[in-house]
């Protein structure tokens, strides 16, 4: 079966959805999505094809504020290194299974940024020391 190239919507659709199947059979990271953000599929999945269309495609697609619901839920269950590494495995896995080319690879780095960069910004967060 040959790999898709992760250049068209329905592209990003597949590996939104593909991905998606894998979190919430994790068992590390999928309670979280279900039992603690109680998430909506049906609402969940459109924002994440406009998010990664906006970051893959460049279409502006996607109108928000994505780290906000994150720091809602580490208000309830506190976000770590863990979950940033499991999410990024996951999402690399994911990919490599289903894409190939320079898409899929630009998109692998980018999900990369959006690891460390958030879970430095949990980690500060997290960390009371720094309120003195």
């Amino acid at each position: 079966m040959s790999k898709r190239t992760l250049d068209s919507p329905e592209d990003i659709r597949f590996l939104v959805d593909s991905f998606y199947e894998k979190v919430q059979a994790d068992d590390f990271i999928g309670p979280v999505f279900t039992d603690v953000a109680h998430v909506d599929w049906d609402k969940h999945l459109p924002k994440m094809y406009a998010f990664w269309e906006n970051i893959i495609l460049g279409n502006n697609a996607y109108q928000g504020h994505p780290f906000r619901p994150h720091l809602l839920i580490n208000q309830q269950h506190t976000l770590t290194l863990d979950h940033f590494e499991r999410w990024l495995k996951l999402f690399s896995e994911t990919l490599t299974e289903h894409f190939e080319g320079t898409n899929a690879e630009l998109t692998r780095q980018r999900a990369t940024q959006i690891a460390l960069v958030w879970n430095n910004k949990f980690q500060y967060i997290n960390n009371d020391s720094y309120m003195g």
